[in-house]
């Protein structure tokens, strides 16, 4: 037993700030303003100015792709290919792995405006297989010695440019399919539990895995779920199978499905093909929708009946549309009360599609480190989309106020993930009359990320009953000016009362516990 005395954030219906809590055997026994004298022999802790949040969840990320590249090079600090290319051969001479994965690189913030080149590659790294993936995660420039490995399963892909050694659409996903499927069992598992350990340094104690990069037999899939179900110190991972086949989910008594990549509808804005309803400025293009509606229907009434939860990547408003319009007709087939089914990104929505988000409850996993993001600047947004529609990106205020729920998610490896920065990205929006409330921006990175899941029984807010699942900040997000948030700093993860331990298991007992069925996903 533990109390806690001073700024308990609670995150409650009322979001109700108290000066006690206590921790009794893993779950929070009491919440209030006045000590009960029962508890006047249990240890305090004094927080001082510091204060105690429910933990985060990170709502949208790709746990093995991000485990993988956090075990590789991030460039995504460099400010030119130049420094790319020094960081590589670093890299390359430092590092004993048969296949190099570096991630990060973006012609936006780099001196020379573009993509480093195939060539440049080659240039510092000729012996070893590279992938550099971009960092929107829907492109990479490979190296000619991947290049040889890959070429036959490419080359008559869309998005296949040899010359630049640049991959997008469907390329991509191939060469991301052929480089996950290279991994030994040791070595991902060992990156997860890895990962895992990061994130509960930002505070994060559950994450939304979208998971089904590739492996044969959809191999990665059914790990991530035992590594779910195994893992240690009360760290939650709920499992989104990125199939479009229903039976990846239901075989493996998965409740939910969903995410990017074969459930992907369109691509993205840094590689202009995420689908629009006009044209880009200055072209003919409108981006790519990835299926038709009746493809996306099919997939959405199918999973809908079979009961479970959908999530669908969406980024342009074409594609935007085409969910929400798949998700209703789903529901208006086979009505469910409480389906919980999500557009994720939803950078560009329509009000015809948020209509339809409202009316039938979809709610919308975002990410708010998208806001000033300087891998993809302001500017070089309004350049493609024009002023009006650059304006209207994630538009979180609006949302809000029409009662849609939204979490909040890195898209790691995308954006690292930082729930400090995403409250910080939603309280000083580039268009400031979308930002939320400091208020509003914890609820969005605590409870709605729990409630995205149905796990608001036990997580997302500081109430009695509930799993001791806590973040302590170094200060009041309430009392800090919105500027200032950025400055706060996650001090500890508590889960279940206890602080957050390292995984410690080895591979086999991790896939052992996580077979046997123990935890959930």
């Amino acid at each position: 037993m533990k109390v806690y005395e001073g700024h308990i954030l609670t995150v409650n219906e009322h979001d109700d700030v108290c000066r006690y809590l206590v921790e009794e055997g893993g779950r929070i026994a009491y919440v209030g303003n006045d000590l009960p004298a029962r508890y006047g022999g249990a240890p305090v802790e004094h927080l001082g100015p510091r204060a105690l949040v429910p933990c985060f969840v990170d709502t949208h990320e790709h746990l093995a792709s991000f485990a993988t590249f956090n075990a590789g090079l991030n460039v995504m600090d460099a400010r030119s290919n130049e420094q790319i290319c020094e960081m590589v051969a670093d890299f390359a001479h430092n590092s004993a792995a048969k296949t190099l994965i570096a991630f990060g690189a973006s012609p936006h913030s780099v001196a020379e405006g573009r993509l480093v080149s195939r060539a440049e590659l080659d240039a510092v790294c000729p012996d070893r297989p590279l992938m550099l993936v971009k960092y929107d995660g829907h492109a990479c420039v490979v190296n000619s010695r991947l290049l040889e490995r890959v070429e036959k399963r490419v080359s008559g892909l869309r998005g296949y440019h040899p010359e630049t050694g640049e991959m997008n659409q469907e390329a991509f996903f191939a060469v991301s399919d052929f480089i996950t499927g290279s991994l030994s069992i040791p070595e991902l598992v060992g990156n997860i539990q890895r990962a895992m350990d990061y994130l509960t340094g930002k505070g994060i104690g559950m994450v939304h895995d979208v998971s089904g990069v590739g492996f044969a037999g959809n191999l990665d899939i059914s790990l991530e779920r035992w590594l779910a179900k195994s893992a240690q110190g009360g760290f939650a991972v709920r499992v989104f199978p990125q199939s479009m086949d229903v039976r990846v989910a239901t075989s493996r008594h998965l409740p939910r499905i969903g995410g990017c990549f074969a459930c992907a509808l369109d691509g993205c804005f840094g590689s202009t093909d995420a689908a629009l309803g006009e044209p880009y400025e200055g072209t003919g293009d409108t981006g790519v929708l990835y299926y038709t509606d009746e493809e996306v229907t099919r997939f959405c009434v199918e999973a809908n009946r079979a009961g479970l939860q959908i999530e669908m990547h969406a980024i342009g408003d074409a594609a935007f549309d085409q969910a929400a319009r798949a998700l209703a007709a789903a529901l208006e087939d086979h009505p469910r009360p409480d389906h919980r089914h999500g557009i994720i990104h939803a950078c560009l929505p329509t009000e015809e599609g948020l209509e339809l988000c409202a009316r039938h409850h979809i709610q919308l996993p975002m990410q708010t480190s998208f806001i000033d993001w300087p891998q993809e600047p302001d500017a070089y947004l309004e350049k493609i989309l024009g002023a009006e529609r650059a304006a209207r990106l994630n538009p979180l205020r609006d949302l809000w106020d029409r009662g849609i729920t939204i979490s909040a998610g890195s898209d790691a490896p995308c954006t690292d993930p930082d729930p400090i920065l995403w409250m910080s990205r939603a309280c000083n929006h580039s268009n400031p009359a979308q930002s939320l409330t400091v208020r509003e921006a914890l609820r969005m990175c605590t409870y709605n990320g729990a409630w995205t899941t149905f796990d608001e029984r036990d997580w997302g807010s500081l109430e009695p009953g509930k799993l001791a699942n806590m973040t302590v900040l170094s200060a009041d997000p309430y009392e800090t000016d919105p500027r200032e948030l950025d400055r706060i700093r996650v001090e500890q993860l508590l889960l279940e009362g206890r602080p957050y331990a390292p995984q410690r298991q080895g591979v086999a007992a991790a896939i052992a516990r996580g077979i046997a069925g123990h935890g959930s996903c």
